[in-house]
């Protein structure tokens, strides 16, 4: 492939070389392969359910022995609140006042969340905000007048411009007089459950564009939490980092060039976040998308299954840790060995290889130390209730290797019958209620860029100034990304997943207090 020099400055500065535009350009010729289900994952067969008792003792665990233990949460927080607000851009574009009323246009499009948002406008958080900014001939409007001016006074760039506005940063609940943001509850969750002596650590990952905002939401709430919690905060913001951005192509595979002639480089979405978690240097890792967050009146189920998944992660670190040890330090009989070999198929899940036993004892030691020597990260997952995105499953890799891995419904090849009859009698859902640990017995921390499977990721349709390209996504953050880690998947009650994907999930009970 041939580059010219504008190319190479171009690539240089992103930090990237040729040879990695050239290896993604080739993926965009060959295509990533779907992924291989085995089966889904079900209770008992890859996924945990843990009775009261064990709940309880798992929680005492983390209480008991968090206080020796680094902690930090991670949040991503990048995304802009566009699709949040979809149908609403699509309402401004499409309604015509001359011609029918709103009714009429709900009726005509069976636009049926149209209809709920303004059943339930005055519940919105934001509500009393926007009616600040209301005209004073407000009263005087007709109802679908009202209902169009209070759109599009939240959606234009030049007023509150929320459908460009971080969703982290906007009013997802209100209390009394009083509105909280998504990020302010992350505060809030991190002082119930990640704090340590009266201490929470929590690192955000943002748009570079929006830092200056986060920051003054920052200091705008930062004490007021702190007085409710008696609980201090260090924060930290980091960026995608620009060489994690990919090269975009032609629909026939060619380098995509704009008006301009430049490439065109894309974010490669949240796959890319495995740098961020891989500079962490803490013990434990807590990971919640920045839209998941409840009000106070739910913080105990919450903060239940948080500890609960923490206690499961310490616990079985320190058998790991216990034998990781044992492995690079004695020398093991054969009872030894297939106590260990035990231990990861009963309790991580880890498929032994059928020709294990007949490998020499020193290959044996071997096998077991790299299925061990990896980071491990306890998953909860919440029964499906037909949400879109990623599930458990077992896999089978083109090696023949059969692991427990979150999968998306985009990597699936559901014109595969088979593949699509899995899919479809899975039983849980990934809510990305995830804890995670990524050092080895001596406390030092594994590189997770190790741990990658470079072979999945997703190529999509996109288009620019009305031409078509084609976009490369890397591994998943907690698809491809984490593929090589040790997972346990522990069922979680689905009162702790409470996502915001449309602004009329706001007027769930969840987020209404």
């Amino acid at each position: 492939m041939k580059y010219t020099d504008k190319d190479i400055t171009q690539i240089t500065e992103k930090g990237l070389s040729t040879e990695k535009i050239t290896a993604q350009i080739q993926v965009f010729k060959s295509g990533i392969r779907p992924i291989n289900l085995k089966e889904a994952a079900t209770i008992n067969n890859g996924i945990l359910k843990l009775t009261s008792a064990e709940k309880e003792d798992t929680i005492r665990f983390y209480e008991t022995h968090k206080s020796n233990t680094s902690i930090v949460k991670f949040v991503p927080a990048s995304g802009a609140a566009t699709r949040m607000f979809k149908f609403l851009f699509q309402f401004l574009k499409e309604y015509n006042p001359k011609k029918e009323t709103i009714n009429a246009y709900i009726n005509k499009n069976n636009a049926t969340e149209m209809s709920i948002f303004i059943l339930g406008i005055e519940k919105l958080p934001f509500y009393d905000d926007v009616m600040k900014l209301a005209p004073t001939n407000f009263s005087q409007l007709t109802s679908d007048e009202q209902v169009v001016w209070f759109v599009n006074t939240i959606l234009d760039e030049s007023l509150l411009n929320y459908g460009n506005t971080p969703k982290g940063l906007l009013a997802f609940h209100k209390y009394n007089n009083e509105n909280a943001t998504a990020f302010k509850e992350h505060l809030y969750e991190a002082a119930w459950y990640a704090a340590n002596n009266g201490m929470a650590k929590i690192h955000f990952t943002i748009s570079e564009q929006h830092t200056e905002k986060f920051q003054q939401e920052l200091v705008k709430v930062k004490q007021s939490v702190t007085d409710a919690t008696k609980t201090s905060f260090d924060i930290n913001f980091s960026y995608q980092k620009k060489y994690t951005d990919t090269v975009a192509a032609t629909p026939s595979n060619e380098l995509f060039r704009d008006e301009n002639s430049n490439l065109l480089f894309r974010p490669s979405g949240h796959g890319a976040l495995i740098e961020n978690l891989n500079e962490l240097q803490e013990d434990i890792i807590f990971i919640k998308n920045i839209d998941n967050v409840v009000t106070s009146k739910l913080k105990n189920e919450i903060v239940t299954h948080k500890k609960m998944l923490a206690g499961i992660l310490l616990k079985l670190q320190k058998e790991v840790f216990k034998y990781q040890e044992k492995l690079d330090k004695e020398t093991l009989n054969e009872q030894q060995i297939i106590e260990i070999a035990t231990f990861l198929h009963n309790k991580l899940n880890v498929v032994i290889s059928p020709e294990f036993e007949k490998y020499s004892k020193k290959y044996q030691i071997e096998y077991l130390a790299e299925k061990l020597n990896r980071p491990i990260r306890v998953c909860g997952m919440v029964q499906n209730e037909g949400e879109p995105g990623g599930g458990p499953f077992w896999i089978k890799s083109e090696n023949g290797t059969i692991s427990l891995q979150i999968v998306e419904t985009a990597q699936i090849d559901t014109s595969n019958k088979l593949q699509k009859d899995i899919l479809n009698n899975a039983t849980h859902f990934n809510p990305v209620d995830i804890v995670c640990a990524t050092k080895n017995y001596k406390g030092e921390k594994f590189n997770l860029l190790n741990f990658t499977d470079p072979n999945t990721g997703f190529i999509s349709s996109k288009t620019l100034l009305g031409q078509p390209l084609k976009a490369l996504e890397l591994p998943g953050l907690w698809n491809g990304a984490m593929a090589n880690w040790i997972t346990i998947f522990v069922e979680v009650p689905l009162e702790t997943f409470n996502p915001v994907k449309t602004v009329n999930d706001l007027l769930k009970p969840a987020h209404q207090q």
